[in-house]
């Protein structure tokens, strides 16, 4: 579901001029398919990837990454950083542009912490936050520019009748303002397919990508949804999709069938719901994904009214994916990963020669130990460390231990050779 047009993976030795144009070396880094390599970065871009210690570089800084597995970044597909943080807020939350941007920006960089580099935001519009919530939102994008890409979409409350044509006239400004996309959430609507037709025209008309919060609990609207969202080249998401879980398993299979064929992307929230729909349960992820339906996987809420402790880190969706239902490690991790950047319109990441430096490093061995104990993170954007996060756990001294020789963490990774 491009917010830019889709882009072919690039050539060997492209450079990117949004970054300072500086190198990088990532020395000793575990892959998944259990090589240690050393990864050369430059112009925001993999330069090179060679067997550990056969890559050097004069003038580079250098991180040192033993002890570390090395994947592509996160990203976000479906986070709300204008009401994140907030609920543990005294009184009515607050939709003051410096608050809703302060709060958009403190939560990008708490998930940039977790490893998600790219964001999707929804924002709400109308009502009592008018248009100032977009534009504290964007403030935030323009403030994070270098160190995340944020990207915002316009979510009106209603659409048609006499009541939605302020909503639908607020729309189009907001994306005149720089929404990257459309959406809302057609059931809170009166009309709940004529929102969607709304959005889709609109979306049309500017060539916008189009996220819809949904629950997808009615079989034939879903249905309806999915046959209008078809002919839209820019693409369509729709999420989080818990009412399919509760669907007649024949019904939830003829809904889902409809979305692979129209090419919808499902984004499901392993960790919790959000405000607009329900919050019971989540997406049916294996039979989504069975029937070709692309399945992204988001956080939700952050720590607002809908989910006071949500954590919006993508490894904690993706152990979800892997522990509660089932998925494999490395199909829950591309929810996270290639899934979730490719629902954002975002070029595919791979530890290859020519790809972009969209990279997260998590201390430990294997991808499903990470998963469940990834604390210890290094977060490259753009070609350059832009987060840290260092964990340390330590017991007292023990015979038992000594005797058993059981292992102890080592020392977190850090510069030489260079200036960080």
């Amino acid at each position: 579901m491009p917010d830019s047009p889709p882009q072919q993976p690039p050539s060997p030795g492209a450079r990117d001029d949004a970054t300072d144009g500086s190198g990088l070396l990532l020395s000793g880094a575990r892959l998944t398919d259990g090589r240690t390599v050393d990864v050369r970065l430059g112009g925001g871009r993999i330069e090179a990837v060679g067997t550990a210690g056969s890559l050097t570089a004069a003038h580079t800084a250098r991180v040192d990454l033993s002890g570390y597995l090395l994947l592509p970044a996160p990203a976000e597909p479906h986070a709300h950083g204008d009401t994140a943080l907030s609920a543990e807020a005294e009184g009515p939350v607050s939709y003051e542009a410096e608050d809703v941007q302060r709060r958009a920006t403190e939560a990008a960089l708490l998930q940039l912490g977790h490893g998600a580099t790219a964001l999707r935001s929804h924002v709400r519009i109308g009502d009592m936050e008018g248009l100032g919530s977009m534009e504290a939102a964007l403030k935030a994008r323009r403030s994070l520019v270098g160190l995340a890409d944020l990207r915002t979409v316009a979510m009106p409350r209603l659409l048609t009748g006499i009541a939605g044509a302020d909503g639908l006239a607020m729309l189009r400004d907001a994306v005149k303002m720089g929404a990257s996309v459309v959406g809302g959430c057609p059931d809170l609507d009166p009309d709940p397919t004529g929102y969607v037709e709304a959005v889709l025209e609109l979306a049309a008309e500017h060539g916008c990508p189009v996220d819809l919060h949904t629950d997808g609990a009615d079989s034939a609207r879903l249905g309806r949804l999915a046959a209008a969202a078809g002919g839209l080249r820019s693409g369509v998401a729709v999420g989080p999709l818990g009412g399919l879980a509760r669907m007649p398993a024949e019904a939830a299979r003829r809904a889902v069938d409809r979305l692979a064929a129209a090419g919808v992307t499902a984004v499901c929230l392993p960790q919790g719901g959000c405000a607009g729909v329900d919050g019971r349960g989540t997406a049916p992820v294996r039979l989504l994904r069975a029937a070709g339906v692309r399945v992204a996987a988001g956080s939700g809420a952050l720590r607002d009214l809908s989910n006071p402790v949500g954590r919006g880190d993508p490894l904690e969706a993706a152990y979800l994916l892997a522990s509660r239902y089932g998925l494999r490690p490395e199909d829950a991790y591309d929810a996270v990963s290639s899934a979730a950047r490719a629902a954002l319109g975002l070029p595919e990441v791979r530890l290859e020669a020519g790809f972009p430096a969209e990279l997260l490093a998590v201390r430990g061995e294997r991808l499903a130990g990470v998963l469940s104990l990834g604390y210890s993170r290094i977060v490259v954007h753009r070609g350059r460390v832009v987060a840290r996060t260092s964990a340390v756990r330590e017991y007292c001294d023990s015979a038992a231990a000594v005797a058993l020789d059981l292992p102890r963490q080592g020392r977190a990774a850090k510069y030489g050779g260079g200036a960080g």
